[in-house]
């Protein structure tokens, strides 16, 4: 007896869920949002001497082309073993190009234990909207 269309129908649909509740997880796509900030609220907490890390965590090539003045590099394939180096008890305000990258960054960090928020838009909006001296690449 041939399965009811129904059934087969839910069957599918669970399916489809599962392998894109997966995808999502593998991506790093699942979970609560990253926190972020504006690069204007991050020019706002320069501006106040606010006390924090600013994280780039691009290449090195990428920070030879363009870098905001504070910062320190730890590329994001380096952060896991560099993790020591970063103060737990010191926010971290952590950038990349566009946002993608540090995002994971914070990510990683919170589940550390790390108090980091990501800025979004990255250097790209820093560049755009704060300080049109760096180059954009």
């Amino acid at each position: 007896m041939p399965p009811c269309p129904s059934t087969s129908v839910s069957r599918l649909k669970q399916s489809l869920f599962a392998a894109a509740t997966f995808l999502f997880s593998a991506c790093g796509l699942a979970g609560k949002p990253v926190p972020e900030i504006s690069v204007q609220e991050l020019k706002a907490r320069r501006d106040q001497k606010e006390e924090f890390i600013l994280l780039d965590v691009r290449e090195p090539k990428e920070y030879s082309i363009a870098r905001i003045d504070g910062s320190i590099l730890i590329p994001l394939g380096a952060l896991p073993a560099r993790l020591s180096e970063l103060d737990k008890n010191t926010k971290l305000i952590v950038h990349c190009k566009g946002g993608v990258r540090s995002a994971k960054a914070v990510r990683l960090l919170s589940e550390k234990g790390y108090d980091a928020v990501n800025v979004a838009g990255g250097i790209d909006a820093w560049s755009i909207s704060i300080d049109t001296s760096i180059p954009r690449y």
